[in-house]
This record gives C-alpha cells, sequence and structure tokens, in this order.
C-alpha cells in the first residue's frame, strides 16, 4: 500500500518548499490543505449569499397555511380531534416528518452549529411547534 508512504513524502515536501521561500510562520501538526485563501473566502461567501437569497425565494408563491409550520400542525390537530380513526388509519404520525422537511431544512440553511452564538435547535420555532403539538397528542391520549 502506497498511500502510507505517500503522506509523509508530501509533508516532506511542503516542509521543504516552505523553508526554501522562506515561510515560517507554519505551524506543526496544522495542514497548509486546509487553509483557504483570501480568493476562496470571498467566493465562498457570495456563493453562501447567493443560496440564502434563493432560499428566501422558495416559499414566495405559498399560501401562508402551507409554509408554517405551526399552521399545518393546527390542521392535523384538528382533524386527530375531530376524527381519530382516520386520523390513526391515515398513519398521519408516519407522514408528518416527511411533509415537514422541506419546511424545516429550508430554515436550517443558514443555522451553524460551529458558530460562537449559534440558535440551539429546542429553540428554534419549528422544533416549539413539533414539540408543542407532540405535547397536545400525549394531553388528549393516555400516557
Amino acid at each position: 500500500d502506497n498511500s502510507s508512504e505517500f503522506i509523509p513524502q508530501c509533508r516532506t515536501c511542503r516542509r521543504q518548499a516552505r523553508e526554501q521561500s522562506g515561510e515560517g510562520d507554519h505551524h506543526e501538526g496544522l495542514s497548509s490543505d486546509e487553509e483557504l485563501t483570501p480568493t476562496e473566502v470571498d467566493e465562498f461567501q457570495k456563493s453562501k449569499d447567493n443560496v440564502l437569497e434563493d432560499s428566501r425565494k422558495i416559499f414566495e408563491d405559498v399560501h401562508a397555511d402551507f409554509c408554517d409550520i405551526r399552521k399545518i400542525l393546527l390542521k392535523f390537530q384538528e382533524w386527530k380531534e375531530k376524527f381519530p380513526d382516520s386520523y390513526c388509519d391515515a398513519y398521519i404520525s408516519f407522514c408528518l416528518p416527511k411533509l415537514l422537511n422541506p419546511l424545516i431544512r429550508v430554515q436550517l440553511i443558514s443555522w451553524n452549529p460551529l458558530e460562537q452564538n449559534f440558535t440551539e435547535l429546542e429553540e428554534m420555532p419549528w422544533f416549539r411547534a413539533i414539540e408543542e403539538f407532540s405535547d397536545a397528542g400525549n394531553v388528549s391520549e393516555s400516557k
């Protein structure tokens, strides 16, 4: 297997190139392959901004009742209360994750748990709406 020999050779070549060019700010153990150039950072930021802008337009033409998780879950809660047999026969509890998935994914596009001041999932509006819906189901049913 040549891959185990290849990595040390690459490191040696990069170290020699740094020594010849006079770069002395490299810290052993840090990979220069993981460092982004300012151009790459700018390109990434532009790409990220474009994705975020496009994501804001996804539900522009959708009626408010069908792009708000709380309103959607309220409709299902009404169905569950008025027609429990039909609700159960339709296996709604299995369908809801697939139904809500696109709505949640759009809200998570800009979420980054690696940022210093990120919002916990449990604090997000969609999470609380689902939690309230689940709790409402537990109140009406025996535990």
